[in-house]
């Protein structure tokens, strides 16, 4: 689209930490992915999803929505009513993700993709967890992701879709 200019990102958010006192924050840079081909086909994948969006049921403790290093992870039932949840983030704008929570945890829209066949199934355990700005990436690479990756492998999730806020 001419005339319109990107979001530059990585330089609002370097500003903006600057001004609160934070040292030049080392960003992660990825030389490359360890992207896993699908082994069957989608349609007989089961899938679950993690949403960093401050997502809890109405019934679960509410995350902070300014919280740091939060590693916190609530497993959802894939069942769960989508009018039983909450949000509480400030870094986005929630007003989208409060009137539709598929906005940031689509979970009415794999149960239908998952209804027409599209997607074999969702797992019993869907997620939501890492809210928070997280800093603290060694912990993520060594413990956190690893033991999430061990509880999609106990649900024998064939993909996982990561949805970020």
């Amino acid at each position: 689209m001419a005339g319109v200019e990107p979001v530059r990102y990585v330089e609002r958010l370097n500003n903006r930490y600057r001004q609160q006192g934070f040292p030049p924050y080392a960003w992660t840079i990825n030389e490359d992915a360890p992207i896993t081909a699908l082994r069957k086909p989608l349609s007989q994948c089961r899938v679950a999803t993690l949403t960093s969006g401050g997502v809890s049921r109405c019934a679960m403790p509410a995350w902070d929505p300014d919280a740091r290093n939060d590693f916190r992870l609530d497993a959802v039932d894939a069942e769960a009513p989508t009018d039983d949840f909450q949000v509480h983030d400030s870094y986005y704008d929630t007003t989208s993700a409060k009137q539709d929570i598929n906005c940031v945890f689509p979970l009415d829209r794999l149960r239908e993709l998952a209804a027409e066949g599209v997607i074999g199934s969702l797992a019993a355990r869907q997620w939501s967890g890492f809210m928070g700005r997280i800093y603290k990436r060694s912990h993520v690479l060594e413990e956190a992701g690893p033991a999430f990756a061990a509880e999609l492998a106990a649900d024998e999730v064939d993909l996982a879709l990561l949805v970020p806020a």
